[in-house]
């Protein structure tokens, strides 16, 4: 994990091509098993998966507790990146950047805050959030190959 300015980086590298890894992260099916970090589940309640298209969905806590999330899908480049910008609570913008490397796919995880407060807020609970995200989509690869 790097700390930029009010951003967190994470990589990850997937044994899988990058068309699978595009899918999991364009697929609502698939990206609802994956999305959030370990112990989370979420229901999709809209999902237009189009730039300016509208996410809305709860992600449900290990704990019993929801937090509804509104997102807004900016852009889709195939097999390169997809960007999403977080609408609700805290703001920010969370870019995957799907890269070839030899025998696989390098995965780059940004989340960008808007605020610098909000950065510091949720910085502490991300850093670990974001790889356990990485973790989670890693189990969705290895089940679709």
């Amino acid at each position: 994990m790097t700390i930029g300015e009010n951003e967190l980086i994470a990589t990850r590298e997937y044994d899988v091509p990058r068309e699978l890894v595009f899918r999991a992260w364009t697929t609502p099916d698939l990206l609802a098993k994956w999305w959030g970090p370990r112990g989370f589940t979420c229901t999709f309640h809209e999902c237009d998966m189009r730039p300016g298209g509208t996410w809305k969905f709860t992600m449900h806590g290990p704990d019993g507790v929801d937090y509804p999330n509104h997102c807004a899908f900016v852009e889709f480049v195939p097999l390169e990146r997809v960007v999403i910008d977080h609408l609700n609570i805290h703001e920010f913008r969370v870019t995957g950047i799907f890269e070839d490397i030899e025998g696989g796919t390098r995965v780059t995880f940004r989340q960008q805050f808007k605020l610098k407060e909000d950065f510091e807020h949720a910085r502490p609970i991300c850093i670990e959030a974001n790889e356990q995200l990485l973790d989670r989509l890693g189990q969705v690869l290895a089940e679709l190959t």
